[in-house]
């Protein structure tokens, strides 16, 4: 089934003073490794632009809630999409994520999308609709994009793959600090927690695994680390510490 697709924005650069040097440097991994964090923050070093892919998802979650779908009904979901007019920015710093001119940068962060978002993402026209745009935006010049599927499938030709991970106790950490919008902190720091806490963090933790658990069975683009890809793990390093691993990478690459 063709499904239109809304036209895609013009090509911006983060940083007009750098060179123009193109690249695109992926950066893939589950849920609660510091993706976003180290994928922002290596664009910010670079004066490159920066995707979150996993936001576009999200936004197509919304507007199928918004419209009262079923997000695991596949052909109902596929109405939904020719309706759908939003931005992708792609600016290291604070995003403004827009559907239909409505801010949404926050609703697209709150539980029922959270909860939502994983059917909707597995549905392969919802795939195909939103890939021609997040490969049209990862090749707009210097573009660090982060996903699930970047370095496999949006972006096969990448300059550098990077497949983020960290232990299931770690993300579980680092995901309800993010949620409870806390800054990040040491592990041992972490390793002190109330009985509150703990409860909150099993919860995560269970929603983690099922959501990795869904997105690296489906059978479509599935959640897995390139085979060329540069595999990180996280869970004992700082953020800057992963941040710095991605810049060494990169330059080893000619990426300046």
């Amino acid at each position: 089934m063709s499904v239109p697709r809304e036209p895609s924005p013009a090509p911006v650069r983060a940083d007009s003073s750098v060179a123009a040097q193109s690249f695109v440097i992926a950066i893939d991994g589950p849920a609660g490794t510091g993706k976003s964090t180290v994928a922002r923050r290596v664009a910010q070093a670079l004066g490159a632009g920066y995707l979150d892919t996993g936001a576009m998802y999200r936004i197509v979650t919304l507007a199928v809630l918004a419209a009262g779908v079923d997000p695991a009904d596949e052909a109902a979901v596929v109405k939904v999409l020719p309706q759908l007019t939003f931005e992708s920015p792609i600016h290291p710093g604070r995003q403004q994520h827009r559907l239909a001119g409505r801010d949404v940068t926050t609703e697209i962060r709150g539980a029922a999308v959270t909860l939502a978002v994983t059917p909707v993402s597995a549905n392969p026209a919802v795939r195909a609709y939103l890939l021609e745009r997040q490969r049209y935006l990862a090749h707009s010049g210097r573009m660090v994009v982060e996903g699930r599927d970047i370095g496999t499938v949006v972006v096969p030709d990448a300059t550098l793959k990077i497949y983020l991970t960290a232990d299931a106790d770690e993300r579980a950490r680092r995901r309800h600090r993010q949620n409870a919008g806390i800054a990040p902190r040491s592990s041992a720091q972490d390793g002190r927690q109330s009985v509150d806490t703990a409860a909150a963090l099993a919860a995560v933790a269970l929603d983690l695994d099922r959501r990795d658990t869904k997105d690296s069975t489906r059978a479509h683009s599935p959640l897995q680390a390139a085979a060329d890809a540069v595999v990180i793990d996280s869970s004992a390093l700082e953020v800057q510490e992963t941040v710095d691993r991605v810049l060494a990478l990169a330059g080893q690459r000619g990426v300046r």
